[in-house]
């Protein structure tokens, strides 16, 4: 009897240690109660009782080049799949960013502001509302007379217009026969498990959060302007003429970069079908957003790439930009070959949507199938960017990021991503250069309040450089320094569980930490505290070498890995790495024995990209 006593105390211990590896990490109270509900596990998977809502929406929309209005008329057939009663719809329009009453982030010129969303019509069931939204900011909230039970479904119908924007940011007039359309059509906000209804207005720094939805849409356009969007174009046939289409089919299926259509070819009016009025139709499912963009002058570019071996799948690859867009006329060779590295190296996910097309904008950010990027005039910068915002299509598009709360999972990844694939292009001593100027340099060099914040922080209540160094640079060196401790194979085995667990779902840290600990079998509660609870820095130093034992502090406190390179009185010398697991047992001190009995001339700790704030003490001589 004592035996099994035992056995099962064994037992006990081992579940928990695999198990209960997010309790030693510091979790907000709502978050808590998610796990004790069942919609969220600890060993980083999705809870038994995990639910998300969905939207099915049907759209035509409308763009007038002439009045610069978007017109929509937008049926929602929405699903609460959660236990709640729904009282409140809580409706989110991005573009009312441009109405001049909107909470904003920064200043805006004149050029910028517009009246925002009118709603024309507003029916939820068989309810009318006399809402015309003229009130509301990016969040609007609507009583219902009807609430919406749990596991049912309502049908939602709104007529709407607003105008396009003068000034293009991430959206608007590029100019004034071009227009990128993004946040364009009223959505349901989410209501998620953890927060319930998302009434976090947008305000232009930090990004968005939405529920993964079907999209069937129509983009009407006079003739000769060629639309490009999220999802697959229904109809070739019915908006372009035959020649065209057929290129554009072609494209579909070779490696081959076609011309779809040029300067002349626009000029003359050969491209599109001359009807006063094309209507171009569009799908998407299963995809967190839909935007496009239209132009009766840019040039159009397309290939393809195969992203999948396994199935032979290949994705469409296009590129829309003026003539004088001289960075635009690489995009498409750019894509392949990003389509290619991050389906086959990092992350090492097949490519999950049908498309991805550069458009020629201001806005240098990422949208579902979509990246609107600014003419740089610096093909290799220009490239990186392009390279940023296509990595976002893991992080939120396939992984349903709340951008919002926690930029730090989306931006870290991407900033990731993006030192990744230029190393593979422009060689490791040219990515480690850019990274350090352009990621960590105005970080680890600003001795703000700002800058040492938990990264774990929300993102709405940072601001500044502290915003974006959280969201960027200190969270990728996080995801770097977590790869060289458990080194490349374990790092994607991990990876890959977290993305196998969450894509087309909704994750927060807790379950990226928790999935990392379960895939890599550590409990490395320890690393994520150091990195993602403190307001640790980087900053080493050398503080004493006795008996070729070298003594290492660290000052800053991120467990980050680091060369310890020692010459000796000979002149030879010998670099030692460390990785961030010798922070494991002390996260202040470290030793490292020497197994060479010379004597020492000096030693030198470099971190690489992972940049030192007081680098004068990264050296003893003796």
């Amino acid at each position: 009897m004592q035996k099994k006593t035992f056995q099962f105390v064994i037992i006990a211990f081992i579940f928990l240690a695999q198990t209960g590896f997010a309790q030693e990490l510091y979790m907000p109270r709502n978050i808590k109660e998610a796990y004790a509900k069942g919609t969220r596990s600890m060993d980083g998977k999705p809870g038994k009782n995990y639910w998300q809502n969905h939207g099915k929406y049907t759209m035509e929309i409308a763009v007038d080049p002439k009045t610069k209005f978007v017109t929509g008329t937008e049926t929602i057939v929405y699903e609460n799949n959660s236990n709640d009663t729904l009282k409140n719809l809580v409706i989110r329009f991005v573009n009312n960013l441009h109405k001049p009453s909107a909470p904003r982030s920064g200043n805006v010129s004149s050029d910028f502001l517009s009246d925002g969303l009118t709603i024309t019509s507003l029916k939820i069931g068989e309810d009318f509302y006399k809402e015309d939204a003229k009130s509301w900011g990016t969040v609007g909230n609507v009583k219902m007379n009807k609430p919406i039970l749990p596991h049912s479904k309502v049908t939602i119908a709104i007529d709407w217009n607003y105008p396009l924007s003068k000034e293009s940011g991430r959206e608007g007039q590029i100019n004034e026969t071009t227009f990128f359309v993004a946040y364009s059509y009223p959505r349901v906000s989410v209501y998620d498990d953890y927060n319930e209804w998302d009434r976090l207005p947008h305000t232009d720094r930090q990004e968005f959060y939405n529920d993964f939805n079907d999209y069937s849409y129509s983009v009407k356009a006079p003739k000769n302007y060629v639309v490009y969007a999220t999802g697959d174009l229904l109809n070739p046939d019915e908006v372009l003429q035959p020649e065209f289409s057929a290129r554009l089919k072609k494209s579909y299926v070779t490696d081959e970069i076609l011309h779809v259509a040029n300067e002349q070819e626009l000029k003359s009016g050969l491209v599109t079908k001359q009807n006063d009025w094309n209507v171009w139709k569009f799908e998407a499912n299963n995809i967190s957003d839909v935007c496009f963009g239209l132009s009766d002058h840019y040039l159009w570019d397309a290939s393809s790439v195969l992203v999948d071996k396994k199935t032979n799948r290949r994705a469409s690859v296009q590129a829309a930009y003026d003539i004088k867009g001289t960075d635009f006329v690489h995009s498409v060779k750019n894509n392949q070959y990003a389509l290619d590295f991050f389906s086959n190296n990092w992350p090492g996910v097949p490519y999950p949507f049908s498309k991805m097309t550069a458009f020629q904008g201001f806005a240098d950010m990422e949208y579902p199938m979509m990246c609107n990027d600014s003419q740089m005039g610096d093909p290799i910068f220009a490239q990186l960017v392009q390279d940023h915002e296509v990595a976002h299509t893991y992080f939120p598009f396939y992984m349903g990021i709340n951008e919002t709360r926690y930029a730090f999972m989306d931006e870290g990844w991407a900033t990731t991503f993006e030192y990744l694939i230029g190393i593979a292009e422009h060689g490791k001593e040219a990515a480690d250069k850019f990274y350090k100027e352009f990621r960590v340099k105005k970080y680890i060099s600003d001795t703000s309040t700002e800058e040492d914040q938990p990264i774990i922080s929300m993102s709405t209540q940072v601001s500044a450089a502290g915003y974006g160094n959280n969201s960027y640079g200190k969270a990728s060196l996080s995801y770097l320094a977590l790869k060289v401790l458990l080194g490349d194979d374990l790092f994607k085995k991990s990876l890959h569980a977290y993305m196998d667990n969450w894509n087309g779902k909704h994750p927060i840290p807790w379950d990226y930490f928790n999935s990392i600990n379960t895939a890599s079998g550590k409990n490395l509660n320890w690393f994520f505290n150091n990195w993602f609870f403190t307001n640790n820095y980087i900053d080493l130093a050398v503080k004493n070498i006795s008996k070729n034992i070298i003594f290492v502090q660290n000052v800053g406190g991120f467990a980050i890995p680091f060369d310890v390179i020692v010459t000796y009185s000979d002149n030879t010398t010998e670099t030692l790495h460390q990785t961030p697991t010798v922070w494991e047992a002390n996260q202040k001190h470290t030793r490292i024995a020497l197994k060479s009995k010379k004597q020492i001339k000096q030693v030198i700790i470099d971190g690489g990209i992972f940049m030192d704030a007081t680098p004068s003490d990264n050296k003893l001589e003796l």
